[in-house]
């Protein structure tokens, strides 16, 4: 059998890994119809099915999950080996926004590692206005952070996805109106933070601030133990939690854009910092 080609193995990882042909598409920075021909491709030249394709998702075939270990291990071994010969210890300072990472960080990173075993991520979790500004400032390679409609975009940003913030709580919650409202804030600076305050008083919704966490882990344990409301993304929000924004007639919220800001040039560390963009939205 003729050797693998190794874009078509990566592409393959990629689908596998986003179960999507779409966000494949964009953290290899080419078309889905380009991955979509490398997978047939790749899976003409194995004499195997790998994916099962459906109109709504993609899943892996017996063949394709059989296959996918080994296909992570050829690429960890390629990468090993072109930094063994070019002595070349690839680094990213990445910015991360506490209100855009979520539950599955663990396995995200997990799969950074296995893609790009040459590559040193230094993480850091933080408020996105304080990220924005480290990365201003050059002390972040990159960024993915939350702004929301009322901040204006800039030039260098690429929007990766919007989604909306809900009012969430423990299930069994209770607010009667005409109490203050207890909430659950992240500390400012946070955009979040001032948006929520805003759309209450908008509303004539009195309000209490109860808790104030360092991050978003902070509030969602504040909220499962029942002690406030919190306007977070449902996707970074501890499962427990639910929606009450109907039950108690509270303000809709706006959805806010998750952007990515970066100055990585060099093409397998932007790789990897796609893969990580792709995944986030996949959940």
């Amino acid at each position: 059998m003729k050797p693998l080609d190794l874009d078509a193995v990566r592409a393959f990882v990629l689908v596998a890994e986003l179960r999507s042909f779409t966000r494949a598409a964009d953290a290899l920075d080419t078309t889905q119809s380009a991955v979509s021909l490398k997978l047939k491709r790749l899976e003409s030249h194995l004499g195997r099915q790998l994916l099962e394709r459906t109109p709504r998702v993609v899943r892996l075939s017996p063949d394709g999950l059989a296959f996918l270990g080994a296909a992570r291990d050829l690429l960890g071994a390629h990468e090993r080996a072109l930094g063994v010969l070019t002595d070349d210890e690839r680094h990213l300072a990445l910015g991360l926004s506490e209100h855009v990472a979520d539950a599955q960080l663990a396995s995200q990173l997990a799969s950074l590692r296995a893609h790009d075993p040459g590559l040193v991520i230094e993480l850091h979790l933080g408020s996105s206005a304080t990220l924005l500004a480290q990365y201003d400032e050059r002390r972040l390679d990159a960024a993915i952070i939350r702004q929301e409609d009322h901040e204006l975009p800039r030039g260098d940003a690429q929007t990766l996805f919007t989604e909306p913030l809900v009012w969430l709580a423990a299930p069994g919650f209770h607010w009667q109106p005409g109490v203050p409202l207890p909430l659950a804030l992240v500390a400012p600076p946070c955009a979040v933070h001032a948006m929520a305050v805003r759309a209450l008083d908008t509303e004539g919704i009195v309000w209490n601030k109860v808790f104030v966490g360092g991050g978003v882990a902070a509030v969602g344990a504040a909220l499962e133990a029942g002690l406030a409301v919190s306007p977070l993304a449902r996707r970074v929000a501890p499962r427990a939690l639910v929606d009450v924004s109907a039950r108690f007639g509270l303000p809709t919220l706006p959805a806010s854009r998750v952007q990515l800001y970066s100055r990585v040039r060099e093409p397998r560390s932007a790789a990897t910092l796609q893969l990580l963009a792709a995944s986030l939205g996949a959940g």
